[in-house]
């Protein structure tokens, strides 16, 4: 019938705060969004995911699993103010996923060392700056007794040459000696906070980290 919008939903606070988030992390799956929301139940989350959609606050799309199957994934709908792009690439989304995976875990989780709790975070869409032309995944505060603990994340997904890892690596060192980190976050130092796919690709970064001849810094 005209006039019955089947779709219609109302907001609930746990809803507000899924869409909240999605308007820096871009895109989430089941899994994450029960994090978010607070869901125990699977079949829960996914009757309200879909809802969400129906009723025009989310958009949902299907990309490739490791595995080899297919699972969905949802972000804001352009009538909820999306800025982003109609479409990504499947490596994109899957690499903000992983990206997401880490400020879920780090915001909605508890952190194992009791002293330790989760400040601040931020998403980055342009370079720090001109001298150190890097986009960094992200960035993220921990207090710990009331000192503040900087982090910049890397996730990669290895499909990166390891040319570019010491670009990035360069591009660092330069930001902490140059005193714009201080400048722009407050802090005196900072580390790096690196995820790879593999063991053997963490070594590969490690090693071009290690290699005093490999980085310089002008």
């Amino acid at each position: 019938m005209r006039g019955i919008n089947r779709g219609a939903v109302l907001l609930q606070p746990r809803d507000r705060r899924l869409l909240s988030e999605l308007q820096f992390m871009r895109v989430v799956d089941r899994e994450l969004a029960k994090t978010i929301c607070g869901f125990r139940s699977t079949t829960r989350a996914n009757t309200r995911l879909l809802a969400l959609t129906e009723a025009g606050y989310l958009k949902r799309n299907f990309i490739a699993t490791i595995a080899g199957g297919r699972k969905a994934v949802y972000r804001l709908s352009q009538s909820q103010g999306s800025t982003g792009k109609n479409s990504y690439s499947e490596i994109f989304l899957e690499h903000q996923l992983q990206v997401n995976q880490v400020y879920v875990e780090i915001k909605y989780r508890p952190i194992l060392l009791a002293s330790c709790q989760f400040h601040r975070w931020i998403a980055f869409n342009r370079i720090l700056s001109n001298a150190s032309p890097i986009i960094p995944d992200g960035y993220f505060e921990l207090t710990d007794n009331s000192q503040i603990k900087s982090l910049f994340l890397e996730v990669d997904l290895g499909t990166e040459a390891l040319r570019v890892w010491q670009k990035k690596i360069e591009s660092y060192l330069r930001f902490a000696t140059s005193g714009e980190f201080k400048s722009l976050f407050g802090a005196e130092r900072f580390k790096g906070a690196v995820i790879a796919n593999s063991g053997r690709r963490a070594d590969s970064i490690r090693k071009i980290t290690a290699k005093p001849n490999s980085v310089k810094c002008t």
